[in-house]
C-alpha cells in the first residue's frame, strides 16, 4: 500500500489550491480516507476525512466552509479542496488511511509522503 500527497505550492492568502492522495495497492473507496497537516513546532493536526460507502465526511472547525474533500473512485483518488487560504493553513500536509471515521492520527496508518502548502504574500 503507498499513499502519495501531491499539489502542494505557494499561494497568496485568500487564494486556493487543490492536493490530490493518489493510491497504489488499495481501492480508496473501501477506506476511510484522511488529510492531516503538520506546521513547524506543532503536531499533527486531522483537516478532513471522507468516510468509505459515501458516509459522512468530516472537518476540523479550522477549515469548515473553506475545504471540501471529494473522491474521484475511477482515478483512485481523494483530493482536498482549500479555498479562502489562510497563513495559517501552511504546513505539511499528509493522507492516510483508517478503517473509522475519525480526525485523530492514532486512528490513521499507511502514511505517504507530505506536499507542502504555504500561504504567503
Amino acid at each position: 500500500v503507498q499513499l502519495q500527497a501531491s499539489g502542494g505550492g505557494l499561494v497568496q492568502p485568500g487564494g486556493s489550491l487543490r492536493l490530490s492522495c493518489a493510491a497504489s495497492g488499495v481501492i480508496l473507496e473501501k477506506y476511510h480516507v484522511g488529510w492531516f497537516r503538520q506546521a513547524p513546532g506543532k503536531s499533527r493536526e486531522g483537516v478532513s476525512c471522507i468516510s468509505s460507502d459515501d458516509g459522512p465526511t468530516y472537518y476540523a472547525d479550522s477549515v469548515k466552509g473553506r475545504f471540501t474533500i471529494p473522491r474521484d473512485d475511477d482515478k483512485n483518488t481523494v483530493y482536498l479542496n482549500m479555498s479562502s487560504l489562510e497563513p495559517e493553513d501552511t504546513a505539511v500536509y499528509y493522507c492516510a488511511l483508517s478503517w473509522i471515521g475519525s480526525l485523530k492520527a492514532f486512528d490513521f496508518y499507511s502514511w505517504g509522503p507530505g506536499t507542502q502548502v504555504t500561504v504567503s504574500s
